[in-house]
C-alpha cells in the first residue's frame, strides 16, 4: 500500500504521462453548458469517461439527461455500451446525473495498466467529443 504522499505522487506521475502521452486540447470543461463537463477518472481498480451534469436544479439536470437519453443509441455507436444514472452520488455526497463507461480490473496505481488506460481515454473520450459535436444544437435547445 501506498502513503498519501505516495499516491499522490503516481497519480501526479500518471496524469503527466497520460498528457504527454496524447498532447490534445479535450472539451472537459468547455462545453458553453454550466455545470456539463466531461471527465476522466482514474481509480485503484478502473479508469472511466464521463459525461456528468451538475446542475442544482433537478428539473433542468433531469432535462439535459433526458435529451441525452433519448438519443441513446445514437451514443451507443460513439462509445459503445456505457452506463447512466440520473441520481448518481459522488463520494463527496453530491447527486449529479451521469453517462459514463468503465474500464474494470485496472489500476492508476500499476504502469503496467496505464497503456491501456490511456488509450480507452482516448478512444471513449474521442467518441463522446464528437457525439456532443454532432448534436451539440439539439443538447443546447433547453426550454426553460
Amino acid at each position: 500500500m501506498f502513503s498519501k504522499q505516495q499516491a499522490q505522487e503516481i497519480k501526479t506521475e500518471f496524469w503527466t504521462a497520460f498528457g504527454k502521452s496524447f498532447p490534445r486540447k479535450w472539451i472537459l470543461y468547455d462545453t458553453k453548458i454550466k455545470d456539463f463537463a466531461f471527465k476522466f477518472d482514474a481509480g485503484p481498480k478502473s479508469a472511466a469517461v464521463a459525461l456528468e451534469l451538475h446542475m442544482k436544479d433537478f428539473g433542468l439536470r433531469e432535462t439535459y439527461f433526458n435529451k441525452i437519453w433519448s438519443l441513446e443509441d445514437i451514443l451507443k455507436e460513439y462509445i459503445g455500451d456505457y452506463s447512466r444514472d440520473l441520481n448518481f452520488t459522488l463520494e463527496s455526497g453530491k447527486t449529479i446525473a451521469r453517462v459514463w463507461v468503465e474500464l474494470p480490473d485496472v489500476s492508476v496505481y500499476n504502469k503496467a495498466s496505464w497503456r491501456d488506460i490511456f488509450e480507452f481515454f482516448v478512444g471513449k473520450m474521442d467518441g463522446f467529443e464528437r457525439f456532443f459535436h454532432d448534436y451539440e444544437d439539439f443538447i443546447r435547445a433547453i426550454e426553460e
